[in-house]
């Protein structure tokens, strides 16, 4: 009788966990809704910034801006986006061995600091690589592009200076609920777009000022860029707890299948016994 009432107790126990991530599976698939919506948006912006701006740089003059200048330092930025909390899967150890894995064969040889988004990033980097620079935690769900502008301003001033001599992001690009691949981006420094030979190069009116122009432009490329990035890593997080959530949910109803069968298993070996005990107990009399 005292393994049928821990059967039981267990059988509760794993009903109240499946509860549990039913709910944040819930939780995570709203979130997710609002993400997807937010990337959906902000892509083609983002994609065609991106577009004008290498236009931009392939007809500038290098020492028009400092952000145009090609990296002067063998030195590495590597922006790295986890996210804040668990329960989503591999999400976070994979982000991390990516990392790991780019700065051994990536950039090997060179001097690489890394700078965290995300406090899970940062908890699991901190203990296996000693270059760590600024960390964010807490900015996925605040406001995304204030939070693009700090990172920005972060990593662009040491790069104008010449401290740094590329900027990458490692973030999951949103795919789907189910698959979040890991991309190595290149900010920093600009590529610009190659003239086909033979095509004459047109260059544009700048009003108020070439330099003025390309002082706005070059920023704001940047942080749409760092937005869009913001949002491909929440979009991935909220698709990989969810789906976690949902495993997990799925486990629990197989746990509890199983230990029911155990648990009437045990019922009936035990009526069985005492059946045979009083059966036993009458033939003696």
């Amino acid at each position: 009788m005292p393994g049928i009432m821990d059967i039981k107790r267990r059988i509760g126990s794993v009903k109240s966990t499946q509860k549990i991530t039913r709910a944040m599976k819930l939780v995570a698939a709203s979130k997710l809704r609002r993400a997807q919506e937010s990337i959906e948006q902000a892509r083609p912006y983002a994609l065609r910034m991106r577009s004008l701006v290498n236009n931009l740089a392939s007809r500038a003059e290098l020492d028009l801006h400092p952000l145009l200048h090609p990296g002067a330092d063998e030195g590495v930025e590597l922006i790295v986006f986890s996210s804040d909390r668990g329960l989503c899967g591999a999400f976070n150890s994979t982000i991390v061995n990516a990392a790991l894995r780019s700065i051994r064969e990536e950039f090997d040889g060179r001097e690489v600091q890394l700078t965290i988004v995300g406090r899970k990033g940062n908890e699991l980097l901190r203990t296996r690589y000693e270059r760590i620079g600024e960390t964010y935690s807490g900015v996925l769900d605040g406001s995304l592009m204030d939070t693009a502008g700090k990172i920005v301003r972060q990593v662009a001033e040491p790069f104008t200076q010449g401290e740094t001599g590329e900027v990458y992001c490692l973030y999951n690009e949103f795919k789907s609920a189910i698959a979040q691949p890991v991309v190595l981006e290149r900010i920093l420094p600009f590529e610009p777009t190659p003239v086909a030979e033979g095509v004459a190069t047109v260059d544009y009116v700048y009003e108020p000022s070439q330099t003025g122009v390309y002082e706005a432009l070059l920023w704001k490329h940047l942080q749409i860029q760092m937005h869009r990035i913001l949002n491909e890593a929440a979009a991935s997080e909220h698709g990989a707890r969810m789906t976690a959530m949902e495993s997990a949910t799925s486990n629990a109803s197989d746990m509890i299948e199983r230990l029911t069968l155990k648990f009437n298993r045990a019922r009936q070996d035990a009526i069985t016994t005492e059946l045979i005990e009083v059966v036993s107990g009458a033939e003696a009399l």
